[in-house]
């Protein structure tokens, strides 16, 4: 009877646990910004790496082509101190127009999270929105509104910097 206890309690935390991967959280932040340069500037921006790292707050480096298909190498700065390495897949690179890449912490749906950028022009500008759309049971014991402030800084750094060199 205890061993029979014991089989129905593992089965049902591995039943929970399946369950939470299969039905895991999602959440998404969105950013705007209007830019005073042509979508082609913006782009050439986003798509250097040393650039795109610098004007980022808490990503540290950037290595890889931002070609469709691609594996990028991002070190960023971990929650809990120190760094955090990840290997997104470029899903979409339309130059001066969108790009697009997935990456996950360690397990597939754990955290998974799908970053974007989507240049428009307006205005003799262009509108750069800036966003993430994220899914797995971490975000049960994090919200990912914390990141906004950081891309909101990133935002502004680029604006800053195309609008400054000309």
């Amino acid at each position: 009877m205890k061993l029979m206890l014991i089989n129905i309690s593992v089965l049902g935390a591995l039943a929970l646990i399946l369950a939470g991967f299969i039905f895991a959280p999602r959440d998404e932040i969105e950013t705007r910004i209007w830019i005073e340069a042509a979508p082609e500037r913006v782009w050439a921006l986003l798509t250097d790496p040393g650039i795109h790292a610098s004007l980022s707050p808490g990503l540290r480096r950037i290595e890889g082509h931002f070609d469709t298909g691609e594996r990028l190498t991002l070190e960023m700065d971990s929650p809990t101190g120190g760094s955090l390495t990840i290997r997104p897949r470029v899903l979409l690179a339309q130059p001066a127009r969108e790009l697009r890449w997935r990456g996950r912490i360690w397990l597939p749906r754990l955290l998974d999270g799908e970053h974007y950028f989507k240049l428009t022009p307006e205005n003799g500008g262009t509108r750069l929105v800036q966003g993430e759309r994220f899914q797995g049971v971490l975000l049960w014991l994090m919200d990912v509104k914390q990141f906004q402030p950081e891309f909101d800084r990133m935002n502004a750094a680029l604006k800053a910097h195309l609008e400054n060199e000309r």
